[in-house]
């Protein structure tokens, strides 16, 4: 095994770990531990090219301090990337090395299920290290986060509703979510359940098709979502989907997802409003998940009522967020990552 130091100046510590023995190459990035320790997931997909790994892992770690912090969660911000196809690739050996990993920065950063894992993958990780969460078995196990995840969108979705058309209720809206994995397919039933009419995407187009037939939902070419007509879309999967060649496309009246990172640069979120489309911070729309995760983190024992009341934090938070943002005119993007350098300079003081 090789974990080398890598240069990142906005980052408390990002490594690089290699062991060719079990086909592992990947990152950690730990962007802040000033609240706690540095909790995020790992993801494992087929980057093209390593840098794109890195800087994924650098992006993803930055937003997990403001994910974390809009939560007001007692953690830090990180992530882990791991190149390959997790469907090809991932091996018990290559997870039980990356535990090692985790294990050798000594609690700074704990990791959880995301994009290409499961609670079974979590469980052969933490058969190397202890700072893994969202185990399916244990005194605190907190499982698939992808359900609560998709609980905390949807809620987010009903906030923006109402800021962007007056209405909480979604009966009778079109959303597009694009991306239907654990935490589009949860959303999607929560949606199709409250009413609204779905168009999806997904480069999978069997789970297109199980969502066609299980919520009566348009499927539409994944290039194309960006463009169809609805009320709201839905981002579900990977980031950087709005920019400066998809904004100008774009056919609704609201953006609110689950993607991590969904703006290509803060300038995009400024597009969005000078189109008149309303904008719900993903860190704050999406902080479900680690909601979730905390409770293993912390040993939360009332796990249940826990969950409720910060996801029901999250939605207050979201609401004035939109609230503000109305007043002074401006993209909730920048009220977001205004409030939350406040709460960080709080901790700091």
């Amino acid at each position: 095994m090789e974990i080398t130091i890598v240069d990142a100046p906005e980052h408390e510590r990002v490594v690089e770990f290699k062991d060719n023995a079990v086909g592992l190459l990947g990152y950690i990035a730990i962007h802040s531990t000033q609240r706690g320790p540095a909790a995020g997931g790992v993801r494992m997909r087929p980057y093209g090219h390593p840098v794109e790994a890195l800087n994924d892992a650098l992006r993803l770690a930055r937003g997990m301090t403001f994910k974390n912090a809009a939560a007001d969660l007692p953690l830090g911000g990180g992530k882990a990337v791991i190149i390959g196809d997790p469907q090809v690739d991932k091996s018990p050996e290559l997870l039980q090395a990356f535990g090692q990993v985790v294990q050798s920065l000594s609690g700074q950063y704990w990791t959880a299920e995301d994009m290409g894992m499961t609670p079974a993958d979590m469980a052969h990780i933490g058969s190397a290290t202890g700072f893994v969460a969202g185990l399916a078995e244990g005194a605190f196990a907190s499982g698939d986060p992808s359900p609560i995840t998709a609980r905390g969108i949807f809620n987010a979705i009903r906030v923006t509703a109402m800021h962007r058309f007056g209405q909480a209720s979604l009966n009778g809206l079109t959303v597009s979510v694009q991306g239907l994995g654990h935490v589009g397919e949860h959303l999607c039933r929560l949606l199709h359940d409250a009413g609204a009419q779905l168009i999806v995407t997904d480069i999978d187009t069997l789970q297109s098709a199980r969502m066609a037939e299980l919520f009566s939902a348009q499927v539409v070419a994944p290039d194309a979502i960006y463009s169809v007509k609805a009320d709201i879309f839905a981002p579900c999967a990977i980031g950087g989907i709005l920019n400066e060649t998809s904004i100008p496309t774009l056919q609704v009246g609201a953006v609110a997802g689950g993607a991590n990172n969904q703006l290509a640069s803060s300038c995009d979120a400024q597009a969005l409003h000078q189109r008149g489309i309303l904008y719900a911070p993903d860190f704050v729309a999406n902080g479900g998940g680690i909601v979730n995760v905390a409770t293993e983190i912390l040993r939360v024992a009332e796990r249940e009522a826990w969950v409720d009341g910060r996801l029901q934090a999250l939605e207050q938070t979201m609401d004035r967020i939109l609230m503000r943002a109305k007043v002074e005119a401006v993209s909730p993007h920048e009220v977001a990552e205004t409030i939350v350098h406040e709460m960080l300079r709080l901790q700091a003081a």
